[in-house]
């Protein structure tokens, strides 16, 4: 791979693309997100353009300051300051949402490893939000309710005695917190029992989503887990609940590829290897017919057929071939058919080191 290129995507890994984790075969990440506003003043959604710079001038002079200090380096980036790739390079990393991309007077305060950010004027006036790999929802509570303490010592918070952190959206009155894993299921998928067994854990409180969460679909068979409701939910109680119940996928997802492999070896192996033989010297790829063969390639590393590849490269791929962000990492815009062709040039990079 040219180097420049090299470098350019060993600087891009965030710490939760790294591969790895607890039962990272199925779970890619863990995320808390907690929703935060600021007292007198309205929320995002209801607020003048002279507010909202108001509020963002006020978090942006209060890490100035030295605010997020104890977190080593962090990074403030103003929406309006960077170019529409670079937007959507932050929302093919998990961190930003798309709708903050599109925003006039949001930005996005991230740490040198991203397993942390926070969002200023989304849909809320923070939404502090933290990542790692694999299933780690502990772990990502502890960091999020970190760095929530150091923006409550700076900032009086819109909060009721009743009802909790008020917050724009009904749903998230209470804690405020959203947790979720975004998880890898192929077994489930093949097998044909993903459906029926994603239905039935929506009946226990648990959202399922797509792999950028909230209004999407899911692509190379991930899918994200959150729970429904914070109101009247300790946190702990919230992460507890969700751990249980991804565990119980992850076994589910485990013991069906095993079943798959069992009852049809051959068959199996054979899709996995032409999805690595497609990866490897395709010269046009769509993004989704790229997403569907990575989660095969994956899927074959785990079961030990592909040998020689790591599991990061589900992940990276993820990231790396969208087209927000393989526009940012050639330098260039691109037309879709031009996106194409780099991202199979990308891939079969990628797929061959």
């Amino acid at each position: 791979m040219d180097m420049g290129l090299s470098k350019i995507l060993k600087q891009s890994l965030s710490r939760w693309m790294g591969g790895d984790g607890p039962h990272n075969s199925v779970a890619i990440s863990s995320r808390v997100r907690l929703a935060r506003n600021l007292a007198n003043y309205p929320f995002p959604g209801q607020a003048s353009s002279s507010q909202l710079e108001e509020v963002e001038h006020k978090i942006r002079r209060w890490w100035n300051q030295g605010g997020l200090k104890s977190l080593g380096k962090t990074e403030y980036t103003s929406i309006k300051d960077i170019s529409k790739n670079e937007r959507r390079a932050l929302v093919d990393k998990h961190l930003a949402s798309p709708n903050l991309a599109r925003q006039g007077h949001g930005a996005v305060l991230t740490n040198s490893e991203e397993s942390i950010s926070v969002m200023v004027n989304e849909e809320d006036h923070l939404r502090i939000q933290t990542l790692l790999p694999g299933l780690q929802l502990d772990e990502v509570w502890q960091l999020a309710s970190g760095v929530d303490d150091l923006f409550d010592t700076g900032f009086d918070y819109a909060w009721s005695q009743h009802n909790g952190y008020l917050t724009c959206c009904p749903t998230n009155v209470g804690t405020g917190m959203r947790a979720s894993v975004m998880l890898h299921l192929p077994g489930l998928s093949l097998s044909g029992q993903l459906p029926i067994f994603l239905g039935t854990i929506s009946k226990v409180g648990i959202a399922v989503r797509g792999l950028y969460g909230e209004g999407s679909d899911s692509q190379g068979n991930v899918y994200q887990i959150s729970n429904q409701v914070t109101l009247g939910h300790r946190e702990e109680e919230i992460i507890e609940n969700l751990n249980r119940v991804t565990l119980q996928v992850i076994r589910r997802e485990l013991d069906t590829r095993q079943q798959l492999l069992k009852q049809g070896e051959i068959t199996l192996t054979d899709k996995i290897w032409r999805s690595y033989g497609i990866l490897a010297n395709a010269r046009i790829l769509t993004s989704s017919e790229t997403l569907e063969h990575i989660s095969r390639v994956r899927l074959g590393i785990d079961l030990g057929v592909l040998e020689e590849l790591h599991p990061s490269i589900l992940q990276e791929l993820l990231v790396f071939t969208r087209p927000g962000y393989l526009q940012k990492i050639f330098g260039q815009s691109l037309g879709p058919k031009e996106r194409d062709v780099k991202r199979a040039e990308l891939v079969r990079e990628l797929i061959k080191q």
